[in-house]
């Protein structure tokens, strides 16, 4: 289950997952954002992501969890990963899952989670809190020029 968090507003969206991740759960993950993004105006957003009480995940929800971070990298600025495991653990799992997102990903201890609220409200260089950087704000693909557009 994936539950919006209160702390939600502005230029920053936060989620919390709960037990074992489904294609479900990614769909309304999907509906929450696309609402949080026309309300800030269809700016990229700072996402959290609270992975503390995730349980693992079914390979649909993971197949849907690439397929939404490819439709969405133009509206993620910045993603904050926030989980209890080893960071290299997050680490592997966010490079894997988030590729091609062409935003800064960042780990946080639970016991940072104020530090993650603010580093995805903030400017992606403001660099004074304890921050561990998964992937830089590059992306896979951001160089890539379709040859065609349908």
């Amino acid at each position: 289950m994936i539950e919006a968090l209160k702390e939600s507003n502005g230029p920053a969206f936060g989620f919390k997952v709960v037990g074992k991740l489904t294609a479900d759960d990614i769909a309304a993950l999907t509906l929450e954002l696309d609402r949080a993004t026309a309300a800030n105006g269809n700016k990229p957003m700072g996402v959290l992501a609270d992975l503390t009480d995730m349980h693992g995940a079914t390979w649909l929800a993971r197949w849907d969890e690439m397929h939404f971070l490819r439709e969405h990298t133009a509206s993620i600025a910045r993603l904050a990963i926030v989980c209890d495991e080893q960071w290299e653990e997050a680490a592997e799992m966010a490079v894997v899952t988030a590729g091609g997102l062409q935003a800064e990903a960042r780990y946080y201890r639970s016991d940072e989670l104020t530090h993650a609220w603010h580093w995805v409200r903030m400017h992606p260089h403001d660099t004074d809190r304890p921050v561990r950087i998964i992937q830089p704000a590059s992306g896979l693909f951001a160089d890539y020029t379709p040859d065609f557009v349908i």
